[in-house]
């Protein structure tokens, strides 16, 4: 009995230690459990969405006040900087807007007028990228299209 108790503080002693430790070890800028609602601001709701790879999710986002989309990835597991991107289009405008760099957490936001319009969008997260075209366009199908590099 007395093993066990012992070993049950170690364990839980161990895994404190590397929670502290993980978490002094996070940078600043990784925004944990964040949401596109977060990101893109207030308004705008989650309309779509593509999962990339298991690393995190591409949102698509619309706010029916102004009539924009918003695109943001965000990270499963926020942490060391990866390279990372959200990006959107409407073609029948040629209007888009993209954001492609190193984050911790998320990539974006990025904004493109939407209303009543055909939109295509995605992100990466290290090596895998989403593509989603012709979304949220009433009857017709979108494409979707996940690949590495």
């Amino acid at each position: 009995m007395r093993f066990t108790r012992s070993a049950l503080a170690a364990t839980a002693l161990a895994a404190l230690s590397v929670g502290a430790t993980t978490a002094l070890a996070a940078p600043a800028s990784a925004a944990a459990n964040t949401t596109p609602q977060k990101v893109c601001g207030s308004g705008y709701k989650t309309v779509n969405s593509a999962p990339v790879g298991s690393l995190g999710t591409v949102y698509l986002t619309y706010n029916a006040t102004n009539g924009r989309n918003c695109v943001t990835t965000i990270r499963n597991n926020p942490g060391t900087t990866l390279s990372m991107s959200a990006w959107v289009y409407v073609s029948d405008t040629d209007q888009g807007d993209e954001d492609y760099g190193v984050y911790t957490s998320y990539a974006g936001p990025t904004y493109v007028y939407g209303k009543a319009h055909c939109v295509d969008w995605g992100g990466n997260i290290k090596n895998v990228y989403v593509q989603v075209t012709g979304s949220n366009c009433a009857s017709l199908k979108e494409n979707r299209v996940t690949f590495t590099r």
